[in-house]
């Protein structure tokens, strides 16, 4: 909850009193507008639908609280020690109100003070504030019955929506659709509502070789803010729907794409999902064009994201390669921030363990700067990686990948990650790298490749 800021008119901590040091009364509050937005009448006060005793049908008022958070509550109600509503206010002989808990608490640490006003205490008696609890318990009791309609009436509306679309078609669907997207994007009790109707099972049942794009695209995006169980994923996973949902990452809205992106990787969390369902030319290609859009950055994590999780698929890696993804991504590199490139590092470091891809990175001209370029620069994990890169590709070629690597400032880099605090065995890759490009050169054309003087100094 948000810190409270008092008003002119109210006391600085009186969760009861004004400046005049009168305890806040039902009739003054009513009139003031202190309880703003509260129209369903006030405890007590004549048209009220309070029970017995002036106050409402009991409900806990700790768990409306709690279950309300609200960041707008009137300043009267808020104990100025926690800056939280009070549940059990009590009122100081110097006027001024607190949560029971909070003042007791104040008292217990030898305190004899009014915690706003530092006056000393002439009693440390607390007198309980009805009034104000009563003022307290109704405001909430009202929003909260408020918030239990609306929840209501939403779980109804998504209902009938859902049945809806077991009849409608055309321009009909999509309306429909659109509605209910915005309904479960606005509301948690909405998508219960969804999969408690069967909802999951209709919306994915539009997914198919002949739905169109307009009613695919609402589909994935309605489902895809959904939980989906182990049945719907399985469902999910037939041919012809993994199909439509490539294809409108190809040709979709940037929406529509991160949201196609997105409910492949709710997919691939199954644990019987098949390989042989990502391994598509158009997925990786579509997914690369998202992380190469400049245009829209915020489906460039997404897409990398999901190019992570499918490279752990070891019968996809070739493709990769195939669809020419290594030279993309190094050449995407410098223009991804520090989380972008560690997971394209990583999947280029996967890459990099097929001969094909470390031919790949190899013939790439830009692998070898940009590998040394992240050397120390942006994190551990970032070094772990570009290290590993570089050592497959002097493996692979050392006459010809370690002179280009030393050239394009390696060996300093070296020297640094084994001066650093990093990994032990960080540490001794670096050394064995460094063995490793020095048997290209003469002992003192090396140490000047090295730098080693400035390093010293």
């Amino acid at each position: 909850m948000p810190l409270y800021q008092p008003s002119r008119r109210q006391v600085i901590g009186g969760g009861g009193g004004y400046e005049d040091g009168h305890v806040l009364d039902l009739d003054t509050a009513v009139k003031d507008g202190v309880l703003g937005g509260l129209t369903g009448g006030i405890v007590g006060l004549p048209g009220s639908g309070g029970g017995a005793g002036g106050v409402p049908d009991k409900l806990d008022l700790r768990r409306m609280i709690e279950e309300l958070d609200l960041s707008e509550v009137p300043s009267v109600f808020i104990c100025p020690i926690s800056l939280e509503p009070m549940q059990d206010p009590v009122t100081l002989c110097t006027g001024q109100t607190y949560e029971r808990s909070n003042i007791l608490k104040w008292f217990s640490l030898g305190h004899l003070t009014c915690p706003t006003t530092m006056q000393e205490l002439w009693d440390e008696s607390v007198t309980p504030n009805r009034t104000l609890y009563h003022l307290i318990y109704t405001w909430f009791h009202h929003k909260y019955l408020l918030m239990k309609k609306r929840c209501q009436d939403v779980q109804g509306r998504a209902g009938e929506l859902i049945e809806t679309l077991k009849k409608v078609k055309g321009q009909a669907r999509v309306q429909t659709l659109k509605e209910l997207r915005q309904l479960v994007g606005a509301h948690a009790t909405a998508k219960k509502a969804v999969v408690d109707n069967g909802g999951v099972a209709v919306v994915s049942g539009l997914l198919g070789r002949f739905t169109s794009h307009a009613v695919g695209s609402e589909c994935v995006a309605i489902i895809v803010g959904l939980d989906l169980d182990s049945e719907a994923r399985k469902n999910l996973m037939q041919h012809e729907k993994v199909s439509l949902i490539v294809d409108m990452l190809n040709e979709g809205s940037i929406e529509t794409k991160i949201n196609c992106t997105r409910l492949i990787g709710m997919l691939m969390e199954e644990k019987d999902f098949r390989s042989e369902l990502i391994s598509s030319h158009s997925l990786l290609v579509g997914l690369m064009r998202l992380v190469k859009d400049r245009r829209h950055g915020n489906g460039i994590l997404p897409g990398l994201s999901l190019l992570k999780t499918i490279c752990l698929h070891k019968q996809v890696l070739s493709l990769f390669v195939s669809v020419g993804a290594v030279p993309q991504l190094v050449d995407l590199l410098p223009n991804l921030d520090s989380d972008g490139l560690e997971v394209a590092l990583f999947i280029l470091n996967t890459l990099s363990s097929l001969h094909e891809g470390k031919l790949a990175l190899k013939d790439c001209p830009n692998t070898i700067p940009n590998m040394v370029r992240f050397l120390m620069r942006v994190s551990e994990i970032c070094t772990q990686y570009s290290l590993s890169i570089l050592w497959s590709l002097c493996d692979l070629a050392p006459d010809e990948c370690s002179v280009r690597a030393v050239d394009a400032g390696l060996a300093p880099k070296l020297l640094l990650v084994i001066q650093s605090g990093c990994d032990p065995a960080l540490k001794q890759r670096s050394a064995e790298l460094l063995k490793l490009c020095s048997l290209n050169y003469s002992d003192s054309a090396f140490i000047s490749k090295c730098k080693l003087t400035r390093t010293m100094q």
